[in-house]
């Protein structure tokens, strides 16, 4: 399934409680419609959840603006959505990941890499952006970094629900053989290393118009990439096609240690 209809245009999210109920909503949604929207929303839940934990475990060096930075990112992938499923257009980066859904010759993982591509690419580097306007960007450095460890914690727990999801597929090193070389060097720290630099860059430039162009020209290379995510025919026949049952997988990506029961 393509979309999942809506009638109206939700109000985003200002605490990352909210994020989590509004990600919950999304996942229920896609399982009802057997709809592979829900695979990214899955896995965002599960890296929401666990930087709600570290932010609760005073992790960060500031932890009301990691909050605050993770909110201003997750309503980014949100105001997409909203606006994908009522016919509206997103980002470009969004929009070739969204129309990917209907497409059962795809992976899970292409799925979900099409999704990581635009909001960690695009997304993370102008909500970052945005969360230090009244301070240098380099004061939220060491947080955004941090963010890193998080995410290594629940890699092994994905890697493993992947495994459970196609036989074929055991870990992400598998798929190294035979891809584009971009596709081989995209991983979640390294997307994040060049979102910060995206970050800094963007911040740097103060005239609205010449900040505009630049996320523009991001969102077309952020295209670029997933087309190559969209086509990796080695991808496919490693990690396998998605003609199975959606809502199962979804239900596998959204369970755990952090995620629905």
């Amino acid at each position: 399934m393509n979309r999942m209809a809506t009638t109206a245009l939700p109000e985003l999210p200002t605490t990352i409680d909210q994020v989590i109920f509004r990600l919950n909503e999304i996942i229920e949604a896609a399982i009802e419609a057997q709809s592979r929207l829900g695979y990214f929303a899955a896995l965002y839940n599960r890296v929401t959840m666990a930087v709600r934990d570290g932010i609760g475990a005073g992790a960060f060096e500031d932890n009301q603006r990691m909050e605050r930075l993770d909110v201003a990112f997750a309503n980014r992938y949100l105001d997409a959505f909203d606006r994908y499923s009522r016919g509206e257009t997103p980002t470009a980066s969004w929009k070739i990941a969204f129309e990917a859904a209907p497409h059962d010759q795809l992976s899970v993982l292409q799925h979900l890499f099409l999704g990581m591509n635009a909001h960690i690419h695009l997304d993370l580097g102008i909500a970052s952006t945005e969360t230090a306007a009244e301070a240098s960007i380099e004061s939220i450095e060491r947080d955004f970094h941090h963010i890193n460890d998080v995410l290594a914690s629940i890699v092994p727990i994905v890697e493993e629900e992947l495994g459970e999801i196609t036989h074929r597929f055991s870990t992400l090193s598998h798929i190294s053989h035979g891809l584009d070389q971009k596709v081989v060097n995209f991983s979640m720290a390294q997307a994040r290393e060049d979102a910060w630099h995206f970050a800094v860059r963007l911040s740097q430039v103060a005239d609205p118009q010449r900040r505009a162009a630049l996320i523009a020209e991001r969102d077309k290379g952020t295209v670029k990439l997933g087309r190559l995510f969209r086509h990796a025919g080695t991808l496919t026949r490693i990690a396998g096609h998605d003609q199975t049952d959606v809502a199962q997988h979804i239900r596998v990506l959204a369970r755990g240690e952090y995620g629905i029961a």
